[in-house]
């Protein structure tokens, strides 16, 4: 009998796998905050529910030592002061693993249709997520709402999707004959169970917390697995909303709600978070953040399956436009964006020393570094305007980085403070531009500086910037390159260096589509084939080792064949 939930939402199922398929444009979650989607009060109930959160404790009904934990402080100037339940580590894996039993037994529809479930209630949700991210992340309304709602339940959902094609190919019982000549055929039935692989821990980031924690959340439960989430500690309540959420659906539908805990955390508790990724009933560890860590946990978690993102050297490389004003503001936008604090925002910036061709003829390098430069300040120039792009710096950490990386270079627009019109204590900076020579800065530029810093680089040509830009995406690590050029055969040299690098290409990008955005059930985020990524968001490798198949087999009687159709003797 098909799980009510699966039936309930098997329409969306059906489109989701339709678009893994396709590959083009889906969403059943309209990204746009409208009052005609999510209701007429939904931004202000949303809003009312966040504040609710403000100084008091978030209570879960899950195992706690009846002590708290928490210390979020808005990147806009203010201390959430939103108090957390602090857990037994020892106590939590207990009650992980009982609540893991019965979720294993209740099979495949059951673990889609309650995923799917979760999803649709977490839709409903986003202004409640929204405001929850902006004030933990310092992304701007619109970002917080678009990346940490839809856009993260768009990943979510493709997860799933995923998980569920892998595991409907896997048979629930099958019979099997094999002919044996003049003696009757051996004759066997088979029983095919799929087995979770145990308790999933999901790492979550400071800056994209739903974004990045949502898939390997949903691709453990979608695969029937239990969860522990551990948010990192400056952006804990979009994802203990989500685990309260997720714990609701659970006990409607007859679960142990314990099968998603959540683990919150005081700052500095790195030793806590190794001591737990190297216990043995952690079988799945799915982790945003620095490569140190990252690493740490591949070398160290041998028990469990590791997907990691980690920092990576995004580039451009500029060798000639049609319309160098188009180019330019499209750059300027990805660079301010959520000031540069996306995983995907571009660093390095490519121009061959001798200049490029345009539609105007030829430009200069120092002008095409005046043009981007122009471009940035032009759009930061409102700060009323400004803020709704840049948002805020998500800790200090960031903005003395900009400090630090001012001495590099040649300043071409330096980092300015900008005050919010809504926020006066708000973290805003505007992004730093420097201009750097491939033949002496390259130690420079190889390593990432997250945040809103990023270089122009002079090179001896467009083919030593591919060569670059391959070799450093392969040796470094990048989630995305952007190429500009007029030339098929420079654009076709760009593709091989995006294979070498293992990186995801775009090209002459001037319009409405930037280089650091990813669209769900399209793009694949992170390929797996560079050191920024060991996955990638979402593919088949992403959810299918996160369960196993065991058979069992008994002989049984031969079927007879119809009369008409003879035994082969």
């Amino acid at each position: 009998m098909t799980h009510p939930l699966f039936a309930k939402h098997e329409d969306t199922l059906k489109h989701a796998l339709e678009a893994i398929g396709s590959r083009g444009y889906w969403s059943p979650f309209a990204e746009m905050p409208s009052p005609k989607v999510y209701g007429e009060t939904a931004n202000a109930d949303g809003e009312a529910a966040f504040k609710a959160h403000l100084e008091h404790p978030f209570t879960l009904d899950q195992p706690s030592t009846g002590e708290w934990v928490g210390a979020e402080r808005s990147p806009f100037g203010f201390a959430l002061d939103v108090r957390y339940p602090k857990v037994d580590v020892d106590a939590l894996i207990g009650a992980a693993a009982t609540a893991e039993q019965s979720w294993r037994k209740a099979g495949p529809e059951a673990w889609v249709g309650v995923s799917l479930e979760i999803l649709s209630r977490l839709n409903r949700a986003s202004f409640e997520i929204a405001y929850s991210v902006m004030h933990t992340t310092g992304q701007a309304f619109m970002m917080a709402f678009q990346a940490g709602g839809p856009h993260a339940q768009d990943r979510a959902l493709e997860a799933v999707a995923y998980a569920w094609n892998e595991l409907r190919r896997v048979p629930a019982d099958a019979h099997w004959e094999k002919p044996q000549g003049k003696n009757p055929p051996l004759a066997m039935h088979k029983r095919y169970t799929v087995v979770p692989r145990g308790i999933g821990l999901v790492l979550g980031c400071c800056t994209f917390p739903t974004w990045n924690g949502y898939p390997g959340l949903f691709a453990d439960l979608a695969t029937g697995n239990a969860v522990i989430v551990k948010p990192h500690p400056g952006a804990i309540l979009p994802l203990a909303i989500t685990v309260r959420i997720a714990r609701e659906v659970l006990r409607e539908a007859g679960f142990d709600p314990n099968v998603v805990t959540l683990l919150a955390t005081e700052p500095n508790d790195g030793a806590l978070v190794q001591d737990l990724a190297v216990r043995p009933e952690i079988k799945l560890i799915d982790f945003t953040g620095s490569s140190q860590n990252g690493t740490w946990l591949e070398r160290h978690a041998h028990q469990a399956h590791v997907y990691t993102e980690k920092a990576g050297v995004n580039q451009i490389v500029i060798d000639s436009v049609d319309d160098l004003k188009a180019a330019v503001r499209n750059i300027a936008f990805s660079l301010a964006l959520y000031s540069g604090q996306m995983c995907t925002a571009p660093q390095n910036i490519y121009v061959p020393r001798d200049g490029i061709e345009t539609a105007e003829g030829h430009v200069s390098f120092d002008q095409v570094a005046a043009a981007l430069a122009n471009a940035v300040q032009k759009l930061v120039a409102d700060p009323a305007r400004a803020v709704d792009l840049l948002g805020a710096i998500q800790n200090e950490g960031v903005a003395r980085r900009i400090d630090e990386a001012r001495s590099l270079g040649h300043v071409l627009a330096d980092s300015q403070t900008l005050e919010h019109p809504a926020f006066p204590n708000a973290r805003v900076r505007t992004p730093l531009l420097l201009q750097l020579d491939a033949a002496k800065d390259a130690e420079k530029f190889s390593g990432e500086w997250f945040g809103p810093i990023s270089f122009v680089i002079a090179t001896d040509s467009t083919r030593q910037s591919l060569e670059l830009a391959g070799s450093l995406a392969a040796r470094h690590g990048a989630l995305t390159l952007s190429v500009y050029s007029t030339d098929e055969a420079t654009i076709e040299a760009a593709h091989d260096a995006a294979i070498e690098g293992g990186v995801a290409l775009s090209i002459n990008l001037t319009g409405g589509v930037f280089v650091n955005q990813s669209a769900a059930f399209s793009d694949f985020h992170g390929t797996g084939a560079n050191p920024a990524a060991n996955a990638a968001l979402t593919d088949a490798a992403f959810v299918a080792n996160r369960f196993r198949v065991v058979q069992s087999r008994i002989h049984v009687a031969p079927r007879e064949l119809p009369a008409e159709a003879g035994r082969t003797a």
